[in-house]
């Protein structure tokens, strides 16, 4: 059996994976605002309080903390939502890539540091 395929055109590329696009001038726009959104809802933080860094000045953390545990769960699909983030996002490159180092064992020193970064996300949303 021989399957068919029609190909239609659908226009301008607009949503695509969470990533939207723009076209400006001769420029094309990808940003994932919606996306950023929809992260700080899973996280419930979307009433928190926006910072301006994407990170602590001087900032030390270490696998070996003994602050208290957190859900792993929680703290592993937060990381990933930032790290999908991180496509459009080269300003918080780093500051994922420091905090997905406690992905194995995650502290509350550590689960702090992400909330910090959703705050600096829910600044900078656009």
């Amino acid at each position: 059996m021989v399957a068919h395929f029609r190909m239609r055109d659908l226009g301008a590329l607009s949503y695509y994976l969470g990533i939207e696009m723009r076209k400006a001038e001769e420029a094309l726009m990808l940003g994932q605002s919606a996306y950023a959104l929809k992260l700080l809802e899973q996280s419930s933080m979307a009433e928190c309080k926006p910072c301006v860094t994407p990170m602590e000045e001087r900032l030390k953390l270490t696998k070996a903390s003994t602050a208290a545990k957190v859900d792993a769960t929680l703290y592993r699909s937060i990381i990933g939502g930032l790290c999908y983030l991180v496509h459009t996002r080269s300003d918080i490159t780093f500051t994922v890539g420091y905090i997905s180092r406690f992905i194995e064992d995650p502290r509350e020193d550590h689960r702090a540091m992400v909330k910090w970064l959703v705050r600096y996300v829910k600044r900078t949303v656009d």
